[in-house]
């Protein structure tokens, strides 16, 4: 028995009956029935019991490598104790299924690998365009607003100016007024709007088209959007704004920027 016990620790048994010793080990044993149980943890601690008893158990190391395999989504651990198998068993009845599984093993890993930081990647680029799709979204409110109060301002000044007919017997004074310049100028600075409207159409048109131009700067080497920004005191993201399209990490030098009113 000594000598038998001696030549399977020493790998001089035929493969078959290697094995069968290997799996008479009691610790073997054990981690077989709490497979039967479900007890995968259990299990695990009882095969690697087995090893510690006899390191060169192919049929502890099999056993570890289909729990981490099989079980645990553990490829890495799983392709280390397949190897361990072949090592001791290259020819054994189990030698081929190691083999293939290895393969599989080796496949999940690399997926793993290649595509968690690209999976990264995209997930920091989808939170960067959602969060400057609702800062657009909040600039063109502010701008539909701003649309909206200059529009309502127009209006009312434009209905200012409306001539309306006499009283039946009077003569229209604002006519008389056009046609005759200097009789408004001579009723003074508080109705010099009625005096020649024409004239103040045209300056006040004149005086809007200035107010609303909008101003332009041209980039100079080594500029960024913030140091442009910052000279004429706006925020970066009305400055990207007013100018749709523009990259701002590759800024063109000598092109042209609108720089919106503060």
């Amino acid at each position: 028995m000594l000598l038998a016990g001696w030549a399977a620790l020493s790998g001089c048994l035929p493969p078959s009956q290697a094995t069968l010793d290997e799996e008479k080990e009691p610790h073997f044993l054990e981690g077989k029935s709490r497979v039967n149980s479900m007890d995968y943890a259990g299990a695990e601690d009882s095969f690697e019991k087995s090893l510690e008893a006899n390191p060169k158990s192919a049929s502890a190391h099999f056993e570890l490598a289909c729990l981490a395999d099989q079980r645990e989504s553990d490829p890495a651990t799983a392709i280390y104790h397949y190897n361990h198998y072949l090592k001791l068993r290259p020819n054994g009845e189990k030698a081929e299924r190691a083999r293939t599984r290895i393969g599989a093993c080796k496949q999940v890993l690399a997926k793993s690998v290649s595509l968690a930081p690209l999976t990264q990647g995209l997930q920091r680029e989808s939170d960067q365009l959602v969060e400057e799709n609702k800062r657009l979204k909040e600039e063109l409110e502010r701008w539909r607003s701003y649309y909206n109060a200059a529009s309502s301002q127009s209006n009312h000044f434009a209905s200012t100016l409306v001539v309306r007919p006499g009283q039946p017997g009077q003569t229209n004074k604002l006519a008389m007024e056009m046609d005759n310049p200097q009789a408004g100028q001579q009723r003074g600075p508080a109705h010099s709007v009625r005096s020649n409207p024409a004239s103040n159409l045209t300056d006040l048109a004149r005086a809007g088209d200035a107010s609303s131009a909008a101003r332009t700067h041209v980039v100079r080497p080594g500029e960024t959007p913030a140091a442009i920004a910052r000279r004429y005191g706006l925020r970066v993201d009305a400055l990207m704004a007013a100018n749709p399209g523009l990259d701002a990490r590759h800024l063109q030098v000598g092109r042209g920027l609108n720089i919106p009113s503060p």
